[in-house]
């Protein structure tokens, strides 16, 4: 075993405990350097291949970073990505507990749900038009096991592209009936808005950020499979959830969705 190696598996292990724990942990800096996004992925890798051993089920990705902002505070000039398990989903207005959460913050996206695989070479923006079966609100409630937010490229990549857990609509939309470029987003908590965007905020539309994720998974050997769920990026800044409470996501042409977070 190499010391790299040693350095990876310890980062990954880190990560994991983090989350059993409860209790975030330091950046990772001390096992891998913060702009190494190879050594980032790699320890990613060791904790899906955990997840999977563990007999949690792959059922999409996550796309972080595709505010062009967001990239230049980290000095990336390129989306990232995250695994999702099923049991990271919840249902539109469902509980979600936050003692699952450690570092909760909420964000509003268009989700894909695939009827065709992504697998092959040269992958266009018509492939994932026509692989897309319809999309839906989603509230992705990003998370960090990195105490206070304090993350890297290489710790937010290594963490799973800071993911937590995930709520979707429940109105599938067809593609053709809503604007992806130009729809308009809002989240609201309490009756306040406290983040707008819109479609153009993602990588100039949601279809572009997926198109990255669907070339970069088949490079990884991991490509996107029918019945997959994408959520394609934020459409504006996240918002940090404050504690128990509804978050409500409205996108226009999409509809709405809640995030119901409890205190248990």
């Amino acid at each position: 075993m190499t010391v790299e190696t040693e350095e990876i598996e310890c980062a990954a292990a880190q990560l994991r405990s983090a989350q059993a724990s409860g209790t975030p942990c330091a950046p990772l800096r001390d096992y891998v350097a913060a702009d190494d996004i190879d050594a980032g992925y790699a320890i990613q890798d060791l904790n899906t291949e955990h997840a999977l051993a563990q007999g949690r089920r792959l059922v999409g990705r996550k796309i972080g970073l595709t505010s062009r902002a967001v990239q230049g505070q980290l000095g990336v000039s390129q989306p990232d990505f995250g695994m999702l398990f099923e049991d990271m989903a919840y249902a539109d207005g469902e509980e979600v507990p936050l003692s699952r959460l450690l570092q909760p913050k909420v964000e509003g996206e268009v989700a894909f749900v695939l009827n065709k695989d992504l697998a092959g070479e040269a992958l266009t923006l018509a492939d994932v038009i026509g692989a897309i079966d319809y999309a839906l609100p989603a509230l992705e409630i990003v998370d960090s096991r990195i105490a206070d937010w304090k993350i890297s490229i290489a710790d937010t990549v290594a963490d799973n592209a800071s993911s937590g857990l995930y709520v979707l609509g429940s109105r599938p939309v067809r593609l053709g009936d809503f604007d992806h470029r130009l729809c308009g987003m809002v989240i609201e908590h309490q009756g306040e808005p406290l983040s707008t965007g819109a479609g153009l905020a993602c990588l100039g539309n949601p279809l572009n950020a997926t198109l990255w994720l669907a070339r970069e998974m088949v490079r990884r050997d991991r490509p996107l499979q029918e019945g997959d769920t994408v959520l394609s990026g934020a459409l504006g800044p996240m918002v940090t959830v404050s504690g128990p409470g509804v978050y409500e996501l409205r996108i226009s042409g999409l509809g709405t969705v809640q995030a119901r977070f409890t205190q248990d």
